[in-house]
């Protein structure tokens, strides 16, 4: 096994996933503001301080996504945050994309830039501590889209990023999230998830991507959020399952789900559900950003005096969400002191 695979393994650890704390400067300055404190350099060190130290946190969480201010960041004793989380048996990770631009000639479609200089930024991140990279592209649902043009832009756009990874020695994460926004059902969904997956694992496969040496990233297969017939929990488990196994190839070793704005508690129970069902000859876990950091966001609010219940709020997010990876979680668990 390459190393490559055993780190994509290791990812994908039993009872494991990870925390995506890579959020772009406006994004992180959208949720301060949801708790009043200002976006500063140093608010934002703080705050991924706190989320990072977090004892015990190594017993659910087996990997950060960190943004690219934060992977040159320190502790307040000047421990670089790469250092600390392998210090805690934490992979360090990093977001490599610079973000989903309008497509040209298809309106309401996007296409996620960065490719250009990759090459160069995957060896820093390398010598900064990183295993594995994240990609996102973004597949917008509406009338007539997501076209073939969207789908083969940011399918070949993950397949030249995985390659780069790889020969750069970093485990790709190939993330091609549909997003829930909008009215479709369940259905469409589906369909529209089924689609993008086949066109990425042919660019990955054109590109000599080996697929034991990369991790996943989807959107569970789900009802829109405006959709006036919201799938249930079982639901959503069998068609994301039913989706998959009949798009992701079974090489795969892990596939790590985004919350894609679900709630907290949903998200556990969804990824629950799917393990609970039976799974498939993949790993299935949690990748998730909001649907772990809300509860300790709202709890830290800014002041060092709230550490402690910030991070018993991650740990116990952190917690449930590995106890979904066996299908082992149950409502009681949220009332854990």
């Amino acid at each position: 096994m390459s190393e490559l695979a055993r780190t994509a393994q290791a990812m994908v650890a039993n009872g494991k996933g990870l925390l995506a704390a890579d959020e772009s400067g406006p994004t992180i300055k959208k949720r301060f503001d949801t708790i009043g404190v200002e976006s500063t350099e140093e608010h934002r060190r703080g705050y991924r301080e706190m989320l990072f130290t977090t004892s015990g946190l190594e017993d659910s969480i087996s990997g950060v996504i960190l943004f690219d201010e934060t992977i040159r960041q320190s502790t307040a004793d000047g421990t670089p945050f790469p250092k600390l989380l392998a210090s805690k048996g934490i992979l360090p990770g990093i977001k490599v994309d610079a973000g989903a631009k309008q497509l040209a000639g298809s309106p309401g479609e996007k296409v996620t830039e960065g490719l250009d200089g990759l090459r160069d930024r995957i060896a820093e991140y390398v010598g900064l501590g990183a295993k594995f990279a994240k990609w996102r592209a973004v597949i917008t649902i509406g009338d007539g889209i997501p076209s073939d043009a969207c789908l083969d832009a940011n399918a070949h756009a993950l397949g030249r990023y995985a390659a780069l990874c790889v020969e750069g020695g970093l485990v790709p994460i190939v993330e091609p999230e549909v997003l829930m926004d909008g009215a479709h059902d369940i259905d469409r969904c589906y369909e529209v998830t089924e689609r993008a997956h086949r066109k990425v694992f042919a660019e990955l496969y054109a590109q000599n991507v080996k697929l034991s040496e990369i991790i996943l990233k989807p959107n569970m297969v789900i009802s829109g959020s405006d959709c006036s017939s919201q799938a249930s929990v079982s639901a959503v488990a069998a068609a994301t399952l039913r989706c998959f196994r009949n798009s992701v190839p079974a090489e795969v070793p892990g596939i790590m789900f985004l919350s894609g704005g679900q709630s907290d508690e949903l998200a556990t129970a969804h990824l629950d559900a799917i393990n609970k069902q039976g799974g498939g000859p993949w790993k299935l876990s949690f990748s998730y950003g909001r649907a772990l950091q809300a509860a300790p966001l709202k709890a830290w609010a800014g002041s060092d005096d709230n550490l402690a219940a910030a991070q018993k709020a991650l740990l116990l997010r952190a917690r449930c969400n590995g106890a979904a990876c066996n299908g082992e979680y149950s409502a009681e668990m949220e009332k854990a002191s």
